[in-house]
């Protein structure tokens, strides 16, 4: 792997959110962020002093359904992520998206729009 191609996978991922993993990050954003319950999605929000990427948690629940279902879930939250970064700039923020049990069956489409909602509702609160 080396060359060109070993050397701009690292600036690649800098342009991507960064992930929220920890328990502590979690109960930090539930405490002091915003929220925004939306149809497909609810939303906390945290905004950071710096300018650095996003940072992005994802959970879902048991009461969504078994482990196959929660993970499709948390695939589709990601992909949601993913489309909207990329026109839509995200810096300084810390997010977790929150699957509900209506997040599997509603279109795609709907879901991209409930997640811009959910950003509208919580950066005018701020």
């Amino acid at each position: 792997m080396d060359g060109p191609a070993a050397q701009e996978q690292p600036a690649a991922e800098s342009a991507r959110s960064l992930r929220l993993k920890k328990r502590k990050q979690f109960l930090f954003l539930a405490s002091r962020g915003r929220k925004a319950p939306v149809p497909g999605l609810v939303l906390q929000l945290f905004r950071r002093p710096d300018a650095d990427v996003a940072r992005v948690g994802f959970t879902v629940t048991k009461k969504v359904g078994n482990s196959v279902v929660r993970n499709r879930v948390r695939r589709r939250l990601r992909e949601v992520v993913r489309i909207v970064e990329a026109d839509t700039p995200l810096n300084g923020l810390d997010l977790v998206l929150i699957g509900r049990g209506a997040t599997i069956n509603r279109p795609f489409t709907a879901l991209v729009a409930d997640f811009r909602k959910a950003l509208t509702l919580c950066q005018r609160d701020s």
